[in-house]
């Protein structure tokens, strides 16, 4: 009795935890200021002074900035700044829970050729918090990039825009012109009263000036916008922070609502500042009334030297009746002899009704320093009851010993038994300083477990029932430091376990790329009295035999590991079952990083939510990089386990479809909507790719924007123009990779029991685009499907305005197009359908506005679409005279707002465009469109 009321107690607490912690940031917001906010430098970054002074004058002026322009309620008061281990010690205080990874700002070298833009890594939808704001040293010191970024602080407050209220950018590289519906040419940009002139960058020019192409009525390419440096407009902060007189976000009232930008397409028309003023950091948060109380940020500057780790393993009888010490012996050997990082310190306790201290810390400097350490593992189940604090508190003891303090140790606490007693060390731990990993095994374990886990800082892992498959070596596998250096970490390459029926074999093949190859391993494990018989051949068909593995018969592990560097290609091993009953059988590879300037490819999974109430849906989302860059074209599967029942697979996909919202950025993701029942969920990935596919262009992500120049007193200064980026799109590395993930568990709720209605409509259109050709609107889109991502919808319901508000406030009042002829593929298809307006046959309209949604069989509908602009280009009967030229020599400043359409080259072939358009014009057309 008394434990549930600890228990209560615990939850009442943590409920009030949960919910100041909202979202994965470092930094929390109270009364107006940012407190914690966590900047972390690369650990492989050279010690620079410089950095770390530059860090702190940006954060100091973005915070006052940050004030004004959000006119009085938000500024930064605390920030932590995490210095490498590698950087003299300078006595800099240790972190506690703060790692690398979960800063809010990285200070890194970019990777290949991304220059110095500053960005933010942004994957959800408008209004979601992003993963980090990305600056280069570069950037940081060198002065003359702010002429092109303008000052560092203006810089960090339009990224933390976006990090923080997930706000898009204003400007667009891709179509940096439009046509308005008065048929002019303008800039997109927010808000209009920005001034400037036009200016051609590029050859493809002719004679170095603007040349209006006459099929879309836009400015050929290379042709540039310069702003005037000295402006009365004062926004935008999302289009262009750098100008003097800029010091808000657009509003409702000077938001460019026809400028073709990410803001408008991904939230819906809305204005930077109407999507700011809904975050949660505003709900709560009246203007301070006196401003004078706001003091620079404070810093403070951590370092974490050495690492202190204790594994606290759970040797009682409860754990799945007490068959989990074999488990759990080679899933910590495991990660003794090939996971944990060289130069770390560990020690071991295990407990049972008791804790027993197995060995102090030892320094991990050399394999048999790794072998050592293994033989202190548990190899018999211990008493009856689990007591989880009586070993927490012994890890304290033995990190204490070798650190004095706790302050940045890791426990990795292993358990599966009943205990209800957590309570009564609960908050001792969470405030010691130490970092809690949990692995909670099978489903009696206590719920109140995975909180350690959340209230420090580390990881939480579930491991289900089936304790025969390779779960919790998986697991073992992905408690990695989280110091940002993947040079020194090991890479899972393969996870395999399979039921293998009786003289039958399990035979795969798997491809080690040439990021990795270092101490890689190979790991076998079985059930019955007698090993399988092990094959391995490499790629140039070398054959390894069980003559060559290591076996430890009293565990059931066969252990190689290949000398050197392992070849690369296609290793093909095959266990064959030597008994005639079935039994499961695994196979583990791991490595490391082959080259210490070369990252190896590296994945990440992760949950949209860590809790989800039914019949809300989540998504999966799967990072697969190198370096910086994301890798594309995959085949990425998540593997999905209930505490009890089948798992389910999900195949993951990067189309910017459904629950995508970004094509081709190295995220793939996928709607998990359908649950077997209520509990914890465990979250695995594999991905495979036949060859490694990394984009070499900047397009990703929000960039800062790269300002080629300013207009300062009649005068014309360009900057340096921008580092060219390498001349393909694509970059094709030859030979593929495998690699698999483990993520942190998850709980579901209120799942009905027994059979139930569909609750579930087809997922929102988010990659709807609409153009014009002969008259016609033609749409494309991804088909959703039946439920969310799934099956196939029912019907399409397509509407049409002049205005893309009413579209979004009110869609039933707008003019419905008819889709009789229109029946929805499966889920992922790409769909075509074109329709003639009424509007356009009067002629005088020529920007029209579409959204849709999708309907499924018992009438659930999804969310209205993103909102669709097609524009016809109606060329002007008469063209301005050949004086109208922009070069470097005659400059002129328009206003934009007067500047109607502009064409140099006066030719009377640009007016007759032919009433009967051939068929090569149009698709030219559609092509510029």
């Amino acid at each position: 009795g008394s434990g549930m009321d600890g228990g209560a107690a615990v939850g009442a607490a943590l409920l009030l935890l949960a919910l100041v912690a909202a979202g994965e940031a470092a930094a929390v917001l109270r009364e107006g200021g940012y407190e914690g906010l966590l900047v972390a430098v690369h650990p492989r970054l050279p010690e620079d002074g410089r950095l770390l002074a530059s860090l702190q004058d940006m954060i100091t002026e973005a915070s006052l900035y940050l004030f004004n322009a959000t006119r009085g309620r938000v500024y930064f008061r605390s920030v932590k700044i995490l210095v490498p281990p590698t950087w003299k010690d300078k006595s800099y205080e240790k972190p506690k829970h703060e790692t690398y990874e979960k800063a809010d700002v990285i200070v890194a070298n970019p990777y290949w050729k991304y220059g110095d833009d500053p960005y933010t890594l942004q994957h959800e939808a408008c209004g979601k918090m992003g993963k980090y704001i990305h600056f280069t040293p570069n950037f940081l010191v060198n002065d003359y990039l702010t002429d092109i970024y303008g000052s560092r602080g203006r810089a960090f407050v339009h990224e933390w825009a976006h990090l923080r209220w997930g706000v898009f950018d204003e400007y667009d590289t891709d179509r940096p012109f439009y046509v308005t519906e008065k048929n002019q040419v303008k800039v997109t940009r927010c808000s209009s009263d920005l001034t400037g002139i036009y200016v051609c960058e590029k050859n493809s020019c002719t004679d170095g000036s603007c040349v209006i192409n006459k099929l879309s009525g836009l400015f050929k390419e290379g042709c540039a916008f310069i702003p005037e440096r000295n402006q009365t407009a004062v926004s935008s902060i999302m289009y262009m922070q750098s100008l003097s007189s800029v010091a808000e976000f657009c509003n409702e009232h000077n938001h460019n609502r026809e400028a073709p930008n990410l803001q408008n397409q991904m939230c819906d028309y809305r204005s930077t500042w109407e999507v700011i003023k809904n975050s949660t950091d505003f709900e709560n948060n009246p203007p301070l009334t006196n401003s004078s109380l706001i003091t620079p940020p404070s810093f403070l500057l951590l370092q974490k030297r050495d690492r202190v780790i204790c594994l606290v393993l759970d040797v009682s009888n409860t754990i799945a009746g007490g068959s989990c010490i074999n488990r759990l012996h080679q899933a910590a050997e495991l990660y003794l002899l090939q996971i944990v990082e060289e130069n770390s310190y560990v020690g071991i306790v295990t407990f049972s009704d008791r804790g027993e201290i197995k060995t102090h810390v030892l320094q991990i400097v050399s394999d048999d320093a790794r072998k050592q350490l293994a033989s202190y593992l548990p190899t018999a189940p211990g008493g009856d009851r689990a007591n989880v604090c009586a070993g927490l508190q012994l890890a304290h003891e033995v990190i204490r010993k070798k650190e004095g303090n706790l302050n940045g140790s890791e426990i990795i606490l292993v358990t599966g038994g009943q205990d209800n007693s957590t309570s009564r060390c609960f908050f001792e731990m969470i405030n010691s300083g130490s970092i809690i990993h949990t692995i909670t095994v099978a489903s009696s374990a206590a719920k109140e477990i995975k909180h350690f886990s959340k209230e420090t800082g580390g990881l939480k892992y579930f491991v289900p029932e089936r304790l025969d498959f390779s779960d919790l070596l998986d697991v073992f596998t992905y408690v990695l430091s989280r110091s940002g250096d993947t040079f020194n970490q090991s890479v899972q390459i393969e996870s395999a376990s399979e039921s293998i029926g009786g003289y039958k074999q399990l035979r795969r093949a798997v491809t080690i790329d040439s990021t990795v190859g270092i101490e890689t391993f190979f790991v076998a494990t079985w059930q019955a009295a007698e090993p399988p018989e092990i094959n391995l051949i490499d790629p140039n068909g070398k054959s390894y035999t069980s003559k060559d593995f290591v076996f430890d018969l009293v565990f059931h592990v066969a252990r190689l590991q290949i000398p050197g560097i392992a070849e690369t290609g296609e290793w093909t091993y095959t266990l064959t079952n030597v008994h005639l009953a079935p039994q499961v059988l695994t196979m583990t590879v791991t490595s490391r990083a082959a080259n210490s300037t070369i990252p190896p490819v590296a994945v990440k999974i992760h949950m949209s939510k860590d809790i989800n109430y039914y019949p809300s849906a989540m998504v999966v989302y799967v990072q697969v990089s190198h370096g910086f860059s994301p890798v594309l074209g995959a085949s990425v599967t998540a593997v999905i386990s209930p505490e009890n029942g089948d798992p389910i697979s999900l195949e993951l996909l990067d189309n910017g479809a459904g629950s995508d919202i970004i094509k081709n950025d190295g995220i793939y993701s996928k709607y998990l909507f359908s649950f077997p029942g209520n509990g914890r969920y465990s979250l695995k990935a594999h991905v495979q790719a036949n060859r490694t596919i990394v984009p070499q262009t900047a397009k990703l992500w929000s960039h800062a924007m790269y300002i080629p120049g300013y207009v300062e007193n009649g005068k014309l200064k360009m900057n340096p123009s921008r580092p060219p980026g390498i001349k393909s799109d694509i970059q094709v590395r030859r030979g593929g990779f495998h690699r698999t993930a483990v993520g942190e568990s998850f709980i579901i709720s209120a799942v009905p029991m027994g059979p139930h209605a569909d609750v579930f409509p087809p997922c929102k259109i988010v990659d709807l685009v609409a153009r014009i050709e002969d008259d016609k609107v033609i749409l494309s889109w991804t088909a959703p499907g039946n439920d969310f991502d799934k099956g196939r919808a029912a019907s399409y319901e397509i509407r049409i305005s002049e205005s893309p508000l009413e579209l979004r406030d009110s869609f039933y009042n707008t003019g419905l197009v008819n889709t009789s002829t229109l029946s929805p593929q499966q889920a992922g298809c790409k769909e075509i359908f074109a329709f003639k307006p009424e509007a356009f046959t009067t002629g005088n309209i020529t920007i029209i506005y579409v959204a849709m949604r999708a309907i499924d069989d018992v009438f659930l509908h999804s969310e209205v679409s993103n909102i669709a602009q097609a524009v016809k280009f109606v060329p002007p009967m008469v063209y301005p005279t050949s004086n109208m030229e922009f070069s470097f020599s005659t400059i002129l400043l328009l206003v934009f707002g007067l500047l109607t359409v502009v064409c140099i080259t006066v030719s009377t072939t640009l007016c007759l465009v032919k009433k009967t358009k051939k068929k090569t014009l149009s698709e030219n057309a559609a092509k510029l469109l």
